[in-house]
């Protein structure tokens, strides 16, 4: 979020030194509700007493959606999604609709005057952070929004432009597209279409190939909103599910894994409503829509063998994680996979070989684009262990970069890193989960698809596998080859990073296996047994882009 130059920052500070409990958020916004150059926005600061003397408040989703008589989408499966994830989330409802796992049987649209009334109470009461859109039956209902949002600014607005059930049945007539392009769509932070959304709102263009989700992704982006994610889940002959996030410059490439499962009913409200409930928690929008992605694969997962209902569509478990004994210690976390892209494994030896702290190397690594980062440090004392881990954690979360402590259970608690990554013949995961929590990372070394069962039957949030070519780091260290890695990748069901003499001569040769499992590399020396680690960095990610990239213009 940006503050306009213009806006009175003092005045605001003496609202918040007066009564920070009481301060809620600012928005930029416009009076009419169109994307205009900023200095043409006022900032809207929304100050709201705390009437519990400034007890704990909760991120708070508005859904503003039809509802499902079966549960599986619309509001009741935005609610669950929320919860899931950690918001609070009320509800407007535009519709209710008679439907199950065979179709929808009946639609009945919300009068828009008892709509507004619906936005009027929440909003100027209950101090919403993110407002997601689901079912918006009418031209009158979406104008009706528009207008309460410009009374009620909120921190952003997620719009999934729901116009067909996952069934086949319309929800949305064609007047509708014109609300949203006309209306709502410059005043979205994000907008969510399926393969057929994004088709109907372009005027019906066929969308076959990623390169064409790409140009429908700028298109639709075109249309005003600041964000565009189109997803690929019904792309033809596509082994993945790849959904491509467009922010106006990057294109980005989201795959996952394609579940053969009937219980697919509300995947698109889900996701919507996880993307809002990370941008609810504070979440970047990228960092939020790869969140929401891995929590509906999970939920797919673990939703395949659920027998609801007799017709072709069943509904998600939600709230899997209270239900699913791997999903207890597994499923809440926050953990993205993406982020295992660019992993860099820090070696005290080679850092004083070059004379530079740990501390340099851990932000020279992430400056040239690490995603996550190990501190393995074999030789140095627990006091000197954690004074540099709580120096480095500083660093990773100032650029929202993952800190993992090596085999180190103990530094991990002390200092509250975000997670460990264990051996064969180091502490067991199902251990270090019961000491660490339910929240942190735990990566687990393994080389066969036995061990990586293991760890995923222990709770682990990924593995890593090799080594993949022989290594001097670590010494009687047996390789697996790229045959025997990509064994391990195609039985793992957790994501997979590839370890082990990994360098910018192999690592596009890792990636170009192609197994969706597989998510990164992990380097020691190729990164800090060099003299310039940034460099080095950014062509390694280079590299790892190039090799794993369906689109030249795709990012990662």
């Amino acid at each position: 979020m940006q503050i306009d130059p213009s806006f009175d920052t003092s005045s605001f500070m003496a609202v918040a030194a007066a009564s920070p409990s009481s301060l809620i958020y600012t928005r930029s916004s416009s009076t009419s509700g169109g994307r205009i150059p900023g200095s043409a926005r006022r900032t809207t600061a929304v100050v709201m007493a705390a009437g519990n003397g400034g007890g704990r408040r909760m991120p708070h989703v508005l859904t503003v959606a039809g509802s499902d008589s079966s549960a599986g989408a619309g509001i009741q499966a935005d609610i669950k999604a929320c919860r899931a994830l950690g918001a609070y989330c009320s509800s407007v409802i535009t519709a209710v609709t008679a439907q199950n796992t065979v179709g929808v049987q009946g639609v009945h649209p919300v009068p828009e005057a008892f709509v507004a009334e619906q936005l009027r109470s929440v909003l100027s009461d209950m101090a919403v952070d993110v407002v997601k859109t689901g079912m918006l039956p009418s031209v009158g209902v979406i104008k009706v929004l528009c207008r309460s949002l410009q009374e009620f600014p909120v921190k952003a607005l997620v719009v999934d432009p729901v116009m067909v059930s996952t069934s086949g049945d319309m929800l949305a007539g064609p007047s509708t597209l014109s609300g949203y392009r006309d209306e709502l769509f410059a005043m979205a932070d994000i907008v969510t279409p399926n393969l057929k959304e994004a088709s109907a709102l372009l005027g019906g263009i066929s969308l076959r190939t990623v390169s064409d989700m790409c140009s429908a992704a700028k298109s639709i982006h075109n249309l005003g909103p600041r964000n565009v994610l189109v997803k690929g889940g019904h792309l033809p002959d596509s082994s993945e599910a790849t959904d491509v996030f467009f922010d106006g410059e990057n294109y980005h490439a989201l795959r996952g894994s394609r579940l053969n499962s009937r219980n697919t009913h509300g995947t698109g409200c889900t996701l919507a409503s996880c993307i809002a409930a990370e941008l609810a928690k504070g979440s970047p929008m990228l960092q939020a829509v790869r969140r929401a992605k891995t929590f509906v694969e999970s939920a797919l997962d673990h939703s395949k063998d659920l027998l609801i209902g007799n017709g072709p569509q069943g509904p998600l478990d939600h709230l899997f994680d209270l239900s699913s004994t791997h999903a207890r210690t597994a499923g809440a976390r926050s953990f993205d996979a993406n982020d295992l892209f660019l992993y860099a494994v820090t070696d005290s030896g080679m850092n004083s070989k070059w004379g530079r702290s740990i501390l340099d190397a851990v932000e020279a690594s992430i400056e040239g684009g690490a995603t996550i980062v190990q501190l393995r440090e074999k030789e140095a004392a627990t006091r000197d262990f954690i004074e540099a881990a709580n120096a480095c954690l500083g660093i990773c979360r100032s650029h929202g970069v993952p800190l993992l402590i090596n085999d180190r259970v103990d530094v991990a608690l002390a200092c509250d890193a975000d997670g460990v990554h264990v051996g064969q013949s180091d502490m067991p995961a199902r251990v270090a989960r019961s000491i660490l929590g339910p929240q942190k990372i735990i990566g687990v070394s393994c080389k066969t698809a036995a061990q990586a069962e293991e760890a995923w039957a222990d709770g682990a949030d990924y593995i890593g596998c090799g080594g993949v070519f022989p290594t001097t780091t670590k010494a009687n260290n047996l390789t697996v080859g790229l045959d025997g890695f990509k064994a391990v990748c195609l039985a793992s069901k957790l994501p997979v990073v590839a370890i082990g003499g990994i360098s910018s001569a192999n690592a596009g040769s890792v990636m170009e296996i192609s197994v969706p499992s597989l998510k990164g590399v992990a380097v020691v020396s190729a990164l800090f047994d060099r003299e310039c680690i940034v460099t080095e960095a950014r062509r390694l990610k280079s590299i790892l882009m190039d090799s794993s990239s369906p689109h030249p213009k795709l990012m990662v």
